[in-house]
């Protein structure tokens, strides 16, 4: 725990040393631990939200998730379909940019280009009726991941809102969770 290690006493980064980061650099490591959990936690929290949505944000993304997973989407897949929406309790408009930073270091590029820009896709859907131009992801079709982040929204995000659908509960999701986000920083 990080609470116990050995710390340093710097009062700026000019002033520290390599012995200081020796002592830093495998903390790293000791947070990153904690990272599956905090995220599990945070997505329990999304329960307490709807956000005026037929379901609450919890229940869409195991809806999306739930849909990939049935659809034989890999396990990287089902985890950016369980974690796009993970940023919609702490910053709504920027929202994607959260959930793709959360998972940029353990997804392919099409998976994290797919989650961070799955809003402005999404936006096809609705954003007429807010005022806003929905064919705003046309700004996007040079790219290669156009047609991927596509059909994440049109078969599994968009259409995760049916309060009649049986998802798989997060207990379901966790071991996926707690395997994926994982990763060990060299030691300096």
């Amino acid at each position: 725990m990080t609470s116990t290690a050995q710390r340093t006493h710097f009062s700026t980064f000019e002033e520290s040393t390599a012995d200081d980061w020796a002592i830093i650099a495998p903390q790293l490591n000791v947070t990153q631990s904690f990272v599956p959990e905090r995220v599990i936690e945070l997505l329990r929290s999304m329960k307490s939200d709807h956000g005026g949505f037929p379901v609450d944000r919890l229940e869409h993304v195991l809806q999306t998730a739930t849909r990939a997973e049935r659809d034989g989407r890999d396990d990287e897949y089902i985890l950016c379909a369980l974690i796009h929406d993970i940023g919609d309790t702490l910053s709504p408009f920027n929202h994607p940019a959260i959930g793709a930073a959360i998972l940029k270091p353990f997804v392919s590029e099409a998976n994290h280009w797919m989650v961070e820009h799955h809003g402005v896709f999404q936006g096809y859907y609705f954003w007429q009726y807010i005022g806003l131009d929905r064919d705003a992801r046309d700004a996007y079709r040079d790219s290669p991941h156009f047609d991927y982040t596509e059909e994440f929204c049109v078969k599994y995000d968009q259409t995760a809102f049916d309060v009649d659908y049986k998802s798989e509960p997060l207990e379901h999701f966790e071991p996926l969770i707690r395997a994926r986000l994982v990763t060990s920083v060299p030691a300096a």
